[in-house]
Formats: structure tokens, sequence, C-alpha cells
């Protein structure tokens, strides 16, 4: 054990010489390491922070959302031609299927619409994604109030006049001050904030706009004032099953009554969608698996040529210390102990160039995370995942040369270094 940590203080040694007396040798060498090493941590990186945001952003929505609604989330075998021709949902549906599923815990039934602007006296806020919906949706959406309440079920009935406000509206129009019971203009009618929300900040991935740019009123202030057939708005209902019911039953469920509430017949198709958060999910996932294999694929080709740079200095050292060899063989060295000495000089010089690369995608990091609203993340197992690649590299890259260095001739050696 001694004599394998004196070969490797005696490595670092002649890998720390290298890197001094061959300066430019050795920066040009390593930086094929440093490239390639930085390129797939940083992808890797980036991937898992993008993965970490996007898992976030799903948190907000209970992964057995499902979503009733005329269009597909994804792709789909029915034409597009035939999906425009599907009627949209209606009130009358959300109350069916509130009223007869009995696999559904929680039903809201809401709107997509236009953004429109709010107004505060001579304060407007532009552009606000207005979202109509009934009292369950702040269920559905996991929307959490830093100050008020959303409306209730009553409110949500008689479609009374009262608005909920995300955290960047209200600040636009109160500039920070206490928001509850003033008034704000909204399609030309006066609501009262009663709710708003906690600041969310920017998300990755939401169905529908961020919380923080929306404002949620009554559903049914919007159909008395616009009626149920406008072409401003696009219905859509939203369901999570009961505890203990599972998402495929309620799924079916929701069909099975859907299909009766429209009159189907068994051979018609159906002409609506129900639509399922895990799909949505499922296909995120694919992508980040395929981004994972394009940085792969990409930072591969530099540590190739990181690895030949490499190489080429171990041929150089062994060439140059060819006199040193024999006379440490002819001293008794063994062929294992040369092979060691100069696997563990690659070893060290790819491990340092490595933790270059490693060091260079933390500072960058560091310096994302605080220009952006959005943490990158360099965790600890791909630290050591950059760790691990340059060792491998380094291995690979040494193995010849040191086997070489290893099977010289002493006398050979000794007489070709005079």
């Amino acid at each position: 054990m001694i004599v394998y940590i004196r070969l490797l203080k005696e490595s670092f040694g002649f890998a720390m010489n290298a890197l001094r007396n061959n300066k430019l040798r050795t920066f040009l060498s390593l930086l094929g390491v440093t490239i390639g090493i930085f390129s797939i941590i940083a992808v890797l990186a980036a991937v898992d922070s993008l993965d970490r945001k996007i898992k976030k952003d799903l948190s907000s929505l209970d992964s057995k959302t499902i979503f009733i609604f005329k269009y597909p989330f994804g792709p789909s075998n029915v034409p597009r031609w035939k999906i425009e021709q599907f009627p949209e949902m209606n009130y009358e549906e959300y109350l069916y299927l509130k009223n007869n599923c009995t696999k559904t815990g929680t039903l809201s039934y809401q709107y997509f619409t236009n953004n429109q602007n709010i107004k505060n006296e001579s304060v407007t806020a532009s552009s606000v994604s207005i979202r109509p919906c009934t009292f369950e949706y702040a269920d559905i959406d996991l929307l959490e109030l830093g100050e008020g309440r959303f409306f209730n079920e009553s409110e949500s009935n008689t479609g009374r006049n009262c608005i909920v406000l995300g955290y960047d509206i209200a600040d636009a129009l109160f500039s920070g001050s206490n928001a509850i019971n003033k008034e704000v203009r909204l399609y030309g009618q006066r609501f009262t904030v009663i709710g708003v929300l906690k600041k969310v900040g920017e998300r990755m991935v939401s169905i529908g706009p961020n919380p923080d740019n929306s404002a949620y009123i009554p559903l049914n202030k919007v159909r008395a004032m616009y009626g149920d057939s406008n072409d401003a708005f696009t219905p859509i209902i939203v369901a999570k099953p009961i505890v203990g019911a599972t998402l495929e039953d309620a799924q079916d469920e929701i069909t099975q009554k859907l299909r009766l509430k429209r009159g189907l017949k068994s051979s018609d198709d159906n002409n609506f969608f129900v639509n399922l958060l895990k799909g949505a999910a499922d296909q995120i996932e694919s992508i980040i698996s395929s981004l994972n294999l394009m940085g792969w694929i990409i930072a591969l080709f530099s540590l190739l040529v990181g690895g030949f740079g490499i190489a080429n200095i171990m041929f150089v050292s062994v060439k140059e210390r060819t006199n040193q060899i024999g006379i440490q063989k002819s001293l008794g060295a063994k062929r294992k102990f040369i092979l060691f000495q100069f696997l563990f000089e690659a070893v060290i010089l790819c491990l340092f160039g490595g933790l270059v690369g490693i060091f260079l995608v933390w500072i960058i990091a560091v310096i994302l995370s605080a220009a952006l609203d959005f943490e990158f993340v360099l965790s600890f197992g791909k630290i050591l995942l950059g760790s691990g690649l340059a060792i491998f590299i380094g291995l690979l890259a040494g193995i010849i040369p040191a086997y070489s260095a290893a099977k010289l001739d002493p006398v050979e050696a000794i007489r070709s270094g005079m």
C-alpha cells in the first residue's frame, strides 16, 4: 500500500513537471479534455435543471388531473378538420358530470380567453390573462393565496363581481399596497378584489398562463355578460379522481357519462378528448431523454479529441524519460511499477483538465442563476460523473503509452537515452 501511495505521489510530481516544462503543449492537449468534460457536464446539468424546473411546475397540478376538452393535448389519429367540428364543452355538461360521476372528487369548469386590460383609477395592467372559472378551480390548480381568499360556491354560482389577482397584477395596480376590498375595472364593469395569490415565479410548463399574470373571476359572470356561444371563450372541464379511485377508472367513467349525455351510439367515435396530465409529463420526459442523449453524443466527440491529446502527451513523456525508465528497471523496478507510474500520470492530467471543466460549469451556473429567473443546478452527482469520466479517459489514453514504457528493455532504454 505504501508503495502505491509513493507511486501516486511520484506520478503527480511527473504530471506537474509536464505542466511546468511544456506549458503550451500540455495546455493544448488538456484543452480537449477540459472542453469535453465541460460540454457533457454543462449539457447534462442544463437538462437536469430543466427537468427539475418542469417537474416543479408540474407539481402545481396534481399528476392525476384530467382535462376534458374539444382538442387533444398531443398527437391524435383524428383529422384536424373533424376535431374542429366537435362541439365545445358546455356548462350543463359540467353540472351533469359533477352530479353523476362517482369516481371524480373535484370538477371545475373554465374558459380560455383573450388577454384584457385591468384598470385601477389611472393605473392600467396590460395583457392580463383572464381566467373565468368555477370555485373549484383553486383546488384543481393548487393556488396559494397571499392575501384574502378565492371566491366561494355561492359567489361562483351567482356570478358576483369579485376578482382574485395574480401577484404581479396586484403589484402593478396597487404598487405593493393592500389590494383587498379595492375595486378594479374589467369588461367595462367594477370588480371587488377579494384575494391576491402568492408569487409563483416563471414556469416552464403550465396548463394555461402563469398565475402571476392572471386574474380569476366567476365564470357565471362572464356567461351572464356574453352567453355560452362566444368565440372569444374556449371552455374546458378539469377533474380529479376521488381518493382510492384510479386515473383510468375516473377517465373511463367520464368518457362513458359524457357519451351518454351527448347521445353517442356505440358505433360513434368520441367527439371530445379526455386528456391526462400524466401523458403530457411522459412526453416531456421523452424530450428530456432525447436532449440527454444528444448531449452525450456531442460531448463524446470532444472527449475523443481530448483522449488523443493526453495519449500524445504520454507518448512524448515516455520518449523523454526512456533513459530514466531503463535506470529504474535496471535497479529492480517491475513492469507493473512502470505501468502504473504512467497510468497514474495520465489519469492525473485528465482529472486536472476535467476539474477545470467542472469548475467552469459551476461558474456559469452561478452567473446564470443570478442573472435569470431560473435555478441552474450543478449537482454533486454530475461532479462525480465528470470526475469519473476524466479518470476513465485518462486510463484509456494512458494504457498504450504506459504498456510501451513497461515493456522497454532496460539496456536498450539506457543506451537510447544517452
